[in-house]
C-alpha cells in the first residue's frame, strides 16, 4: 500500500512529467528503469513507488530541487 507521502511524491513527479509532455516510457528511460516502471508507480493497484535514490535522480532529470517533490510540512 502506498502511503500519503508516497502518493504526494508520485503526483508531483507526474505533474512535472506531464508539464514537459513526457511519456511514462521516456521518463523510465531517463531513470534507467524498465518501460513499465513509471506505469506501476503511477498505478494505485501496484505497490511500486519511488525511493530516495529515484527522487534524487528525478531532480537531476527535471533540473530542479529534491524539495520540489516533497511537501512543505509533514503529512
Amino acid at each position: 500500500m502506498k502511503s500519503k507521502i508516497d502518493l504526494y511524491v508520485i503526483n508531483k513527479v507526474k505533474e512535472k512529467r506531464l508539464a514537459k509532455g513526457w511519456s511514462q516510457f521516456y521518463l523510465a528511460d531517463e531513470l534507467g528503469m524498465s518501460a513499465g516502471f513509471i506505469g506501476q508507480v503511477e498505478s494505485p493497484k501496484h505497490p511500486t513507488k519511488y525511493n530516495l535514490q529515484h527522487v534524487n535522480q528525478l531532480a537531476k532529470i527535471f533540473k530542479c530541487s529534491i524539495h520540489d517533490f516533497l511537501p512543505e510540512k509533514p503529512i
